[in-house]
């Protein structure tokens, strides 16, 4: 259990850092084109990873539950739809709205999460719902609240929370029948070709020459850093660390722990963008950190 924990914390860490990483990609790229690569990049990343460890062990030592084959069909692409859902309102919606405002809309699954545990009938303390609570406050004390004004780039961050809420509690449902890694290359595979037709037509639309253009690969190459850790960190090991971990964590727990991401990306923000931090954020942080010591203790 300690380590589902540890490994969901290094998974918040690393999207915490990948905030400031989105940011600089949609400096550069279109959204659609930013997330093809790097969700091709993090399939990429696991299908080596995947065939070192094959080479390293036998195949027919697997411990996976038999499940039938459309089932095994079925599932990743429902994950990996709901993963393009997801990272497609998130990047898209920052393109209209704050950092500060989109991680603390984001944070909202950590309610959302129990919500849709209940249509599943999981079982939640009150304690939980305390320390989901908790984690709100804090996220809105970390994110500044004054940022929340009626905008087009909320609103497609707030629908993406429902869907980041809905890929925890699938994770949950997947976790015994799928190995983690082939989870994992499924849905990066069918989120960067999902991603990868969008960015098509998007550019298509505002400017077809755009595609054949010299702009182009400058535009890729300037975004070469946010690409790669977005690729082969955010994508390729955190939501494979996410997925694993989830096989010891309970879905709300998950989420009050993955939503301290906005702890990291405060201090990325500090650490990289040189901006100040202020002592109501972190007070967000001191309670974004006790609501997670209340849901690890449960």
């Amino acid at each position: 259990m300690l380590s589902g924990y540890l490994y969901l914390l290094l998974t918040a860490a690393i999207w915490g850092f990948a905030f400031v990483a989105q940011r600089l990609g949609n400096a550069s790229l279109d959204p659609f084109t930013y997330n093809a690569l790097r969700f091709a990049l993090g399939a990429v990343f696991i299908g080596v990873v995947k065939l070192l460890q094959s080479s390293g062990r036998d195949s027919a030592s697997s411990t996976v539950k038999a499940v039938p084959h459309r089932s095994r069909l079925v599932s990743p692409l429902g994950l990996g739809l709901l993963l393009f859902l997801a990272s497609s309102l998130q990047q898209c919606g920052m393109l209209w709205t704050t950092a500060g405002a989109a991680g603390f809309i984001t944070g909202l699954y950590v309610v959302i999460v129990p919500l849709l545990g209940i249509l599943r009938r999981q079982k939640l303390s009150g304690l939980m719902w305390v320390s989901s609570l908790l984690a709100v406050v804090g996220l809105g004390l970390i994110n500044d609240f004054s940022d929340l004004n009626v905008s087009l780039g909320n609103a497609l961050v707030l629908v993406g929370a429902f869907f980041w809420a809905g890929h925890v509690q699938m994770i949950d449902k997947l976790r015994q029948d799928h190995e983690t890694l082939e989870l994992a290359f499924d849905q990066y595979a069918i989120t960067a070709l999902l991603s990868l037709g969008c960015a098509l037509v998007w550019n298509l639309v505002r400017s077809p020459g755009y595609l054949i253009s010299p702009e182009l690969f400058l535009a890729i190459a300037k975004a070469a850093m946010p690409i790669v850790y977005g690729g082969i960190f955010s994508v390729g090991i955190a939501f494979s660390l996410q997925a694993y971990a989830q096989k010891r964590v309970a879905p709300a727990k998950a989420a009050v722990i993955l939503c301290s991401e906005a702890i990291f990306a405060l201090l990325g923000g500090w650490w990289i963008l040189s901006e100040v931090v202020s002592m109501t954020m972190l007070a967000g942080a001191a309670l974004v950190l006790l609501a997670m010591l209340l849901a690890i203790r449960m």
